[in-house]
């Protein structure tokens, strides 16, 4: 199989896997965050993608998954352009984790485990605030009616977006982690980001 097609059938995959375990927990908290939003791990796919072939591969399987959500109606869209940031954008934008390639595989590979984790952190870090930014953005424009009387938009759509966020936030890193350290020769190997 060459390059190009293990590219497209991993981004596939990746993509499949992550609507999956979205809709697991979509399922599990849909009365917690009634306007959409949910703990869970479904970034860990975008993020392994992200790690094995760079951003091209986060960003590529990220936007797969938000289209994903929309044509199978696993979305709360109210209008275009919050949809198109909240699904196409937030996700895709998780891919830029990869930022950290590199450096993630080299630590995996090499002697320096703690660089790897380190790494991988920092770039689940920046995927999972990218993509808060973008919920978050939409929250204040588009949800802000939703806000209790009283309480700032902005700080409705912190709490709102910010309490899922940072456990799903957390929850990956742990998951990402854990695959690193007890499988990272099966996820290092013929890693391609750097090419």
């Amino acid at each position: 199989m060459n390059k190009r097609t293990l590219f497209l059938v991993e981004v596939a995959i990746f993509a499949a896997l992550a609507l999956l375990l979205d809709l697991v927990s979509g399922l599990i908290f849909q009365r917690i965050w009634p306007q959409g939003g949910s703990v869970s791990i479904t970034m860990v796919p975008v993020f392994l993608m992200a790690f094995r072939w760079g951003i091209k591969g986060g960003l590529l399987t990220g936007f797969l998954l938000g289209v994903l959500q929309v044509v199978i109606g696993f979305s709360s869209i109210l209008h275009p352009v919050q949809g198109f940031i909240d699904y196409f954008i937030a996700f895709s934008v998780v891919g830029f984790a990869g930022v950290f390639a590199k450096q993630v595989t080299e630590g995996f590979k090499g002697e320096n485990k703690r660089k790897g984790i380190a790494y991988g952190i920092l770039g689940i870090f920046i995927g999972s605030l990218l993509r808060f930014l973008c919920h978050y953005t939409t929250g204040i424009v588009f949800f802000g009616s939703y806000a209790p009387e009283g309480q700032p938009v902005a700080l409705y759509s912190l709490i709102y977006n910010g309490t899922y966020m940072l456990a799903s936030f957390i929850l990956s890193a742990i998951v990402v982690v854990l695959l690193y350290s007890t499988a990272s020769g099966v996820l290092t190997k013929n890693a391609y980001h750097a090419n």
